[in-house]
Protein backbone atom coordinates (compact mmCIF):
# COMPACT_ATOMS: atom_id res chain seq x y z
CA UNK A 1 0.00 0.00 0.00
CA UNK A 2 1.48 3.35 -0.92
CA UNK A 3 1.70 5.75 1.73
CA UNK A 4 0.39 9.42 1.10
CA UNK A 5 2.91 12.34 1.19
CA UNK A 6 1.86 15.15 3.64
CA UNK A 7 0.34 18.29 1.44
CA UNK A 8 3.10 21.20 2.09
CA UNK A 9 0.65 24.18 2.46
CA UNK A 10 3.68 26.92 2.53
CA UNK A 11 3.88 26.37 -1.07
CA UNK A 12 1.79 28.58 -3.62
CA UNK A 13 3.37 27.84 -6.64
CA UNK A 14 2.91 31.63 -8.28
CA UNK A 15 -0.69 32.23 -7.96
CA UNK A 16 -0.34 35.76 -6.11
CA UNK A 17 0.82 37.29 -9.59
CA UNK A 18 -1.59 35.92 -11.28
CA UNK A 19 -4.28 37.40 -8.24
CA UNK A 20 -2.90 40.38 -8.76
CA UNK A 21 -2.88 40.85 -12.26
CA UNK A 22 -6.61 39.45 -12.12
CA UNK A 23 -7.17 42.04 -9.49
CA UNK A 24 -6.05 45.21 -10.65
CA UNK A 25 -7.40 44.79 -14.09
CA UNK A 26 -10.67 44.02 -12.33
CA UNK A 27 -10.44 47.13 -10.10
CA UNK A 28 -8.59 49.67 -13.17
CA UNK A 29 -10.58 49.36 -16.15
CA UNK A 30 -13.69 50.81 -14.17
CA UNK A 31 -11.28 53.53 -12.62
CA UNK A 32 -9.75 54.46 -15.66
CA UNK A 33 -13.67 54.71 -17.40
CA UNK A 34 -14.29 56.65 -14.76
CA UNK A 35 -11.77 59.27 -15.16
CA UNK A 36 -12.58 59.83 -18.78
CA UNK A 37 -15.80 60.36 -18.00
CA UNK A 38 -15.20 63.10 -15.60
CA UNK A 39 -12.88 64.21 -18.04
CA UNK A 40 -15.04 64.38 -20.85
CA UNK A 41 -17.66 66.22 -18.84
CA UNK A 42 -14.74 68.68 -17.27
CA UNK A 43 -14.08 69.72 -20.91
CA UNK A 44 -17.65 70.41 -22.39
CA UNK A 45 -17.90 72.19 -18.54
CA UNK A 46 -15.34 74.64 -19.16
CA UNK A 47 -15.97 74.90 -23.40
CA UNK A 48 -19.76 75.68 -22.74
CA UNK A 49 -18.68 78.42 -19.78
CA UNK A 50 -16.64 79.99 -21.69
CA UNK A 51 -18.90 80.10 -24.66
CA UNK A 52 -21.20 81.67 -22.98
CA UNK A 53 -18.95 84.31 -21.81
CA UNK A 54 -17.48 84.97 -24.80
CA UNK A 55 -20.66 85.20 -26.65
CA UNK A 56 -21.96 88.03 -24.20
CA UNK A 57 -18.65 89.68 -24.99
CA UNK A 58 -19.41 90.18 -28.32
CA UNK A 59 -22.88 90.82 -28.46
CA UNK A 60 -22.41 94.40 -26.04
CA UNK A 61 -19.64 95.56 -28.28
CA UNK A 62 -22.17 94.47 -31.43
CA UNK A 63 -22.84 97.82 -33.05
CA UNK A 64 -26.29 96.54 -33.97
CA UNK A 65 -29.02 94.01 -32.90
CA UNK A 66 -28.18 91.53 -36.16
CA UNK A 67 -24.56 92.12 -35.97
CA UNK A 68 -25.07 91.44 -32.45
CA UNK A 69 -26.73 87.84 -33.05
CA UNK A 70 -24.45 87.17 -35.60
CA UNK A 71 -21.23 88.23 -33.66
CA UNK A 72 -23.00 85.72 -30.35
CA UNK A 73 -23.56 83.06 -32.07
CA UNK A 74 -20.01 83.16 -34.39
CA UNK A 75 -17.97 83.35 -30.76
CA UNK A 76 -20.05 80.42 -28.84
CA UNK A 77 -19.21 78.03 -32.21
CA UNK A 78 -15.34 78.93 -32.05
CA UNK A 79 -15.14 78.91 -27.99
CA UNK A 80 -16.91 75.71 -27.70
CA UNK A 81 -15.07 73.91 -31.12
CA UNK A 82 -12.13 75.08 -29.05
CA UNK A 83 -13.25 72.16 -26.80
CA UNK A 84 -14.22 69.45 -29.31
CA UNK A 85 -18.33 70.39 -29.12
CA UNK A 86 -20.44 71.28 -32.09
CA UNK A 87 -22.90 74.45 -31.48
CA UNK A 88 -26.45 72.89 -32.73
CA UNK A 89 -29.03 75.51 -33.30
CA UNK A 90 -31.35 76.33 -30.55
CA UNK A 91 -28.40 75.62 -27.58
CA UNK A 92 -27.59 78.94 -27.08
CA UNK A 93 -30.49 82.12 -26.07
CA UNK A 94 -30.19 85.56 -25.06
CA UNK A 95 -32.88 87.72 -23.29
CA UNK A 96 -32.21 91.41 -22.31
CA UNK A 97 -33.52 93.53 -19.89
CA UNK A 98 -33.98 96.65 -21.60
CA UNK A 99 -35.75 97.63 -25.30
CA UNK A 100 -33.56 97.83 -27.75
CA UNK A 101 -31.05 95.01 -26.14
CA UNK A 102 -27.75 97.11 -26.97
CA UNK A 103 -29.20 100.26 -24.85
CA UNK A 104 -26.68 101.81 -22.24
CA UNK A 105 -26.65 99.62 -19.20
CA UNK A 106 -28.97 97.12 -20.24
CA UNK A 107 -28.55 93.55 -19.06
CA UNK A 108 -27.89 90.65 -21.53
CA UNK A 109 -28.11 87.00 -20.78
CA UNK A 110 -26.78 84.01 -22.52
CA UNK A 111 -27.55 81.04 -21.58
CA UNK A 112 -26.11 77.75 -23.52
CA UNK A 113 -26.73 74.06 -22.77
CA UNK A 114 -24.97 71.52 -24.31
CA UNK A 115 -25.63 67.31 -23.88
CA UNK A 116 -22.10 65.49 -23.94
CA UNK A 117 -21.79 62.03 -24.36
CA UNK A 118 -19.87 59.97 -22.68
CA UNK A 119 -16.88 57.71 -23.59
CA UNK A 120 -16.94 54.28 -25.34
CA UNK A 121 -20.86 54.34 -25.50
CA UNK A 122 -21.72 51.82 -28.55
CA UNK A 123 -24.03 53.50 -30.85
CA UNK A 124 -26.85 50.94 -30.89
CA UNK A 125 -27.62 52.03 -27.23
CA UNK A 126 -28.69 54.86 -28.61
CA UNK A 127 -27.74 59.03 -28.25
CA UNK A 128 -29.31 59.59 -25.18
CA UNK A 129 -28.75 56.78 -22.90
CA UNK A 130 -25.23 58.06 -21.77
CA UNK A 131 -25.48 61.57 -22.01
CA UNK A 132 -24.93 64.44 -19.52
CA UNK A 133 -26.19 67.98 -19.73
CA UNK A 134 -24.00 70.73 -19.08
CA UNK A 135 -25.80 74.41 -19.00
CA UNK A 136 -23.81 77.94 -18.26
CA UNK A 137 -25.44 81.33 -17.85
CA UNK A 138 -23.37 84.41 -18.25
CA UNK A 139 -24.50 88.35 -17.57
CA UNK A 140 -23.29 90.97 -19.98
CA UNK A 141 -24.06 94.74 -19.43
CA UNK A 142 -23.59 97.18 -22.43
CA UNK A 143 -21.44 100.27 -21.41
CA UNK A 144 -23.53 103.17 -19.81
CA UNK A 145 -22.18 105.48 -21.74
CA UNK A 146 -22.47 104.33 -25.65
CA UNK A 147 -24.72 105.57 -27.55
CA UNK A 148 -28.13 103.51 -28.14
CA UNK A 149 -28.10 101.26 -30.83
CA UNK A 150 -30.66 99.77 -32.61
Amino acid sequence: MKRRQPIDKSDDGGSALIEFTFLALLLLVPLVYVVLSVFEVQRAAYGVTSAAREAGRAYVDANSAPDAERAAQAAAAVSLADQGLRLEPGQLSESCSTNPCLSPGARVTFRLRVRVTLPFVPEFLGRNVATVAVSARHDAVVEQFRAVRP
